[in-house]
């Protein structure tokens, strides 16, 4: 007779019971089933849902739940871009590189913004900066874009005109 022979601690394996491949196989399943229903591949599309049979009755849109549910959103209207020839520009060194407001004001002219001046700032600026007044936060951020200038800041009063946009530099962008 031969004597039965264990395996190694590297041989062994896990029997997994039969009801745990069970529930795993069903909840398989019934993932791939509620994603199909719930329409997971719409990449973010929305579809309106209409009641059979035409408009809905009078004692359903005469709740108000039922009012604001049967509203329609108002369509999202994207901005209008920005007229970059309308909008006036300063811009100014804080930096001890020679020319870099004149540099980066002729940048801003080549992409269409108007720049009325370049100079020099004595200031504590602590980044390349674009400043803006209040109501034109929209125009800052397209010239910070514009030049690849990561900070925007409302206007400081007093120091900086309120009718166009201020870029302070700090260093070479």
């Amino acid at each position: 007779m031969t004597a039965s022979v264990r395996p190694s601690k590297g041989e062994r394996g896990v029997a997994l019971p039969t009801p745990v491949i069970a529930l795993s196989v069903v909840a398989v399943v019934a993932a791939v089933i509620v994603f199909w229903i719930t329409g997971g591949d719409k990449d973010g599309r929305d579809e309106k849902i209409t009641q059979a049979g035409g408009s809905p009755s009078a004692s359903a849109s005469a709740s108000p739940k039922a009012a604001k549910a049967e509203e329609k959103k108002p369509a999202k209207v994207e901005p209008s871009p920005v007229d970059r020839a309308k909008v006036s520009v300063e811009v100014y060194n804080q930096s001890n590189i020679a020319g870099l407001a004149s540099d980066v004001a002729a940048k801003a002219t080549t992409v269409g913004w108007n720049v009325v001046g370049e100079d020099n700032w004595m200031g504590s600026v602590p980044e390349n900066t674009v400043y803006f007044p209040q109501g034109m936060k929209r125009e800052g951020q397209q010239l910070a874009e514009d030049l690849g200038i990561k900070r925007t800041h409302l206007s400081v009063e007093g120091s900086m005109k309120g009718d166009r946009l201020t870029v302070v530099l700090t260093g070479t962008l």
